[in-house]
């Protein structure tokens, strides 16, 4: 009994673990909210934000560590979801990716109907990176769990022809282990054992709602994303099993994505940029292959050298998106944004960050 009752709850999983997106335009309003944003120099009063005067002095000027608002990291926006605007969101971040070998990491998307980055749109930037696609299987179901089936599903959304190709680093089952230097739970991090073979990662993330996380962005596409199976379970469970994701606690399950992240980080010695697309934003990720219809649709695509300031972006911006409530019901009934005091606490990123608009 107890058998079939995880095999029912595995596939319910696999049907609502969620949401990548498609290439679909617009500019979010902001909606009135209590809220603090972490943004100490917003500068986006063109896309109906409240641009705030940056303090000197007080206390409210200080990033996290002690420093002033001018160490806090920079987070590059335009509302200009296309591939131009891609391109131009991560020629704003000012460095290039070093080495041979550069994976570019996303989400290939659960059939049938999930909203997986469309491939015509990153085109361009995966070819200018000299890219290869990777991915790694998924841990509880669905068409990505084995290899031939998740190859099948990265030919048939569009991805196997971008830049070199498209590989899954634990195609056959294995894994690399990396080290978690100051985690809080994990001291080792299981990744697919093809990790090793590139120099740097672009890490591509559609940021959207998460049925377990609450949200998916750049932190859960380098900790959940880049663990193998056996990895996966690690983290969903703070390190308890390697062959089973169930049981886990909420904090350790967001406190283990931190860690994992961060061993990902500093294997690369941060040779590692992020980029998250906010658009079509389901409150379900890009393994439900049948999210949600998303109430908010296209706020932009943002770019930063570090994954907490940049993920803690997009949750601002959901605050004050028009038709958020759905979303932060998502993201705060899973105490989603601990995932980024955990991230802080460790030395991940900041939450601190600057807004920099790079429209015309």
């Amino acid at each position: 009994m107890k058998k079939a009752v995880a095999l029912l709850l595995s596939f319910i999983m696999s049907l609502s673990l969620a949401a990548c997106g498609s290439s679909v335009s617009g500019t979010a309003g902001s909606s009135e909210t209590n809220r603090t944003s972490h943004n100490v120099a917003e500068s986006l009063s063109d896309s109906g934000q409240n641009t705030e005067s940056e303090a000197e002095n007080d206390e409210s000027s200080l990033a996290p560590g002690g420093g002033t608002n001018a160490d806090a990291p920079v987070v590059y926006m335009t509302t200009d979801i296309s591939p131009e605007g891609l391109m131009k969101v991560y020629k704003a971040l000012g460095v290039e990716l070093t080495g041979d070998n550069i994976a570019v990491k996303l989400s290939t998307g659960e059939p049938p109907a999930s909203n997986y980055l469309d491939p015509d749109l990153i085109r361009d930037l995966v070819e200018y990176v000299d890219g290869t696609i990777v991915e790694c299987n998924t841990a509880y179901g669905g068409s990505r769990s084995e290899t031939a089936m998740h190859y099948q599903v990265a030919e048939d959304h569009g991805f196997t022809d971008l830049g070199k190709g498209f590989i899954i680093m634990d195609e056959d089952g294995e894994s690399m282990i990396l080290p978690v230097e100051g985690g809080q739970r994990l001291t080792e991090n299981y990744v697919g054992a093809h990790f090793g073979d590139f120099d740097g990662f672009l890490v591509l993330s559609h940021f959207k709602g998460h049925m377990i996380a609450g949200f998916g962005g750049a932190i859960k596409n380098i900790s959940i994303g880049i663990g193998s199976q056996e990895g996966k379970n690690l983290i969903h469970t703070a390190g308890r099993s390697h062959t089973s994701w169930f049981g886990g606690e909420q904090d350790a399950f967001l406190e283990s994505m931190a860690d994992a992240g961060k061993s990902v980080v500093d294997a690369l010695d941060g040779n590692i940029l992020f980029i998250n697309v906010m658009n079509r934003l389901s409150i379900d990720c890009d393994c439900n292959g049948n999210p949600a219809e998303p109430d908010i649709h296209g706020i932009g695509i943002l770019a930063s050298a570090d994954p907490v300031a940049l993920d803690q972006a997009c949750v601002d911006l959901i605050y004050q998106a028009e038709g958020n409530e759905s979303f932060v019901r998502r993201m705060e009934g899973q105490h989603a944004e601990h995932v980024l005091e955990a991230g802080e606490a460790i030395g991940l990123g900041s939450r601190t960050y600057r807004l920099e608009n790079v429209n015309d």
